[in-house]
């Protein structure tokens, strides 16, 4: 992707995530005034750190590229391979890396990014729940993975592989140890790596499948002297990992601001929306009492509104002032413009119920009226005007019920949608994307959860 267009993804990721804070400013500061403001503070507290890491890490440029396989893969030596120096530990035994750590990469085409490289225990050691949660923590807040094997895939490691694709992240599988095997079989097992990496669904490319050899085993040679003396000593060769540094390279340069500005707003995108589910959730009580006090107040306004037309649009304005109040109450944000265009949303997906209110409030409405200008010459026709007013009032109550009890719904789920918000902004990448990209492999899994 052009220069300029990674940075367009990278401002608008700044925006919205600067966007989500403001919103939840009065949960960051001071927790609110009352008591379930207070609550509400704590209990989103790590949404509203995850929105705030999310910001800095755009903001210092810094792409985190995590290793996984399992133990004796040589996790560690691909990642100090490519730092060019042994920073990380490595040694025959399982489990020499026993939780992440990271450690900054700085390649001579770096660019205008950081690299932030991050190993991890093997998936497969002791504590296997424990592993498994840590390694979904790393896996979502990098921005490119690296999955490392030694050989054929296993059973566990086939497994391993599918639940990081699940992730939705950039993968590069890197086949190491390749030294350990003659040429024929190192193709043979190459060749498998590819039919199983894009098995179902072509989410890899060649270029991501690389072969490396981070830290090669000593070989045996065998020393003729001068004097005729021959000896047997070992050689230690150097790494072959030119190949997974280009692929690595090649993506960043491509794509890199835009997979740190995506991989920024998914996450912000889940703060978000855990944000809305938590605030409706501890509000719930008070927002009901709220929607039957509109529920009434709504049905009583109709129902004594002698004037059609005057009563249907003052229903409107309260089913408009409810949508608002409930936003309110839950602390979740919403202008007039997003509450009408909410309303429609809400009258179109209600199956035509809301839409019969409007047309029956009518009917009723305007029989209303001509018995009300009839009652005052005959007052018998008081009865047909309550009796109308009543069905007007019922029915327009049921309408703001029904109006209520989905604005709730839509809240919850519509808080990353609007200006600016997170899955609007993806969406937006996403349908900018070129399609040499590991981005555009991805689009369609990606787009799937914005729905």
């Amino acid at each position: 992707m052009r220069t300029s267009q990674q940075e367009s993804h990278l401002n608008r990721a700044k925006a919205s995530l600067r966007q989500a804070l403001s919103w939840y400013s009065h949960l960051r500061k001071s927790g609110g005034r009352s008591p379930a403001s207070w609550e509400l503070s704590g209990l989103v507290k790590p949404e509203i750190e995850v929105l705030n890491s999310a910001l800095s890490k755009i903001d210092s440029n810094v792409i985190r590229i995590a290793a996984f396989g399992l133990v004796s893969r040589g996790k560690s030596a691909v990642l100090n391979a490519l730092i060019g120096e042994k920073v990380l530990q490595t040694g025959p035994l399982h489990g020499v890396t026993q939780y992440p750590r990271s450690v900054r990469w700085t390649p001579s085409e770096k660019g205008k990014v950081q690299i932030e490289l991050i190993d991890t225990p093997g998936l497969d050691e002791i504590e296997g729940q424990i592993r498994a949660q840590m390694a979904r923590d790393v896996a979502r807040q990098a921005d490119l993975i690296l999955f490392v094997v030694a050989g054929d895939i296993t059973r566990t490691e086939y497994q391993a592989l599918c639940e990081l694709r699940r992730s939705q992240k950039p993968l590069i599988l890197v086949f190491n140890k390749i030294d350990l095997y003659p040429d024929t079989d190192r193709e043979a097992i190459y060749n498998n790596l590819q039919q199983l990496a894009t098995q179902g669904r072509e989410v890899m490319s060649p270029d991501e499948i690389v072969m490396v050899a981070a830290e090669p085993a000593p070989m045996e040679v065998r020393v003729e002297w001068a004097d005729g003396k021959i000896t047997e000593e070992l050689e230690t060769h150097s790494p072959q990992i030119t190949e997974l540094q280009q692929a690595i390279l090649r993506i960043l340069n491509r794509e890199g601001r835009s997979l740190l500005a995506l991989n920024a707003l998914i996450q912000a995108r889940q703060a978000t929306a855990e944000i809305a589910h938590k605030s409706v959730e501890l509000r719930q009580k008070e927002a009901e009492d709220l929607i039957w006090q509109f529920t009434k107040y709504k049905a009583l306004a109709v129902a004594l509104n002698p004037v059609a037309f005057l009563d249907l649009l003052g229903g409107v304005v309260a089913d408009l002032a409810l949508i608002r109040s409930l936003a309110k109450v839950y602390g979740l944000p919403m202008t007039g413009y997003e509450a009408a265009k909410l309303l429609r949303t809400i009258l179109l997906s209600s199956g035509g119920l809301l839409l019969a209110e409007l047309g029956s409030g009518l009917f009723l409405g305007l029989g209303k009226s001509t018995a009300a200008v009839a009652s005052s010459e005959n007052p018998g026709n008081l009865t047909a005007y309550f009796g109308a007013a009543i069905a007007q009032g019922s029915i327009a109550g049921y309408g703001s019920y029904i109006v209520g009890q989905a604005a709730q719904v839509y809240l919850e789920r519509g808080c990353t949608w609007g200006q600016l918000g997170t899955s609007t902004v993806i969406q937006e990448i996403l349908e900018q994307v070129e399609p040499n990209t590991i981005l555009y492999r991805l689009r369609q899994e990606l787009s799937q959860h914005l729905n």
